[in-house]
């Protein structure tokens, strides 16, 4: 039996208007079932992404998001920030927890609680569930938060200051 509820809106279309630039990935194809590396079960990796540099760019915050999760705030599994303007690739593993970073680049903490990219685990029996990656091109050096501030925390800093996006979603459902 799939549990059946409104299909939420792409969050991103309710947030301040920005630029639109191109990520891509080797790993997760557009509006495409996720690779068993990214399902939390089965390899619980973060997927390799690449982008294009963004003019204006201080600084990059990647984000992964499930707007599908049956709670009201969705559901964080990846929550990168400061990432320095040069980078523009990260390989897959990039989100494990403890994982060498470029510059001074860090993992704030995910819904399930820990620093690092939490793979896809919608419940059994849910609907499909879409998974946003989404670099964020940053209008400064450092966002302004630290490894303990919540996903919720780090959008709302993003809103004032992000100058660009680049999205790109798979889909899961157990």
């Amino acid at each position: 039996m799939v549990l059946e509820r409104p299909v939420s809106p792409n969050p991103y279309d309710l947030l301040p208007a920005a630029a639109s630039f191109t990520v891509t990935s080797a790993d997760v194809t557009e509006g495409q079932p996720l690779k068993d590396d990214q399902v939390a079960a089965l390899g619980n990796t973060s997927p390799q992404l690449s982008w294009d540099s963004f003019d204006g760019a201080q600084s990059y915050t990647v984000t992964c998001f499930d707007p599908d999760a049956p709670t009201p705030s969705g559901f964080w599994h990846w929550v990168l920030v400061d990432l320095p303007a040069d980078v523009t690739s990260l390989a897959p593993g990039a989100g494990a927890e403890g994982a060498e970073l470029p510059g001074g680049a860090f993992m704030c903490r995910n819904d399930g609680g820990g620093h690092g990219y939490m793979g896809a685990a919608p419940p059994e029996g849910d609907q499909v569930h879409r998974y946003y990656f989404v670099v964020h091109a940053v209008t400064q050096d450092a966002l302004g938060v630290d490894a303990d501030a919540s996903p919720a925390v780090v959008s709302f800093n993003l809103a004032f200051k992000t100058a660009g996006r680049a999205i790109l979603h798979g889909t899961y459902q157990h």
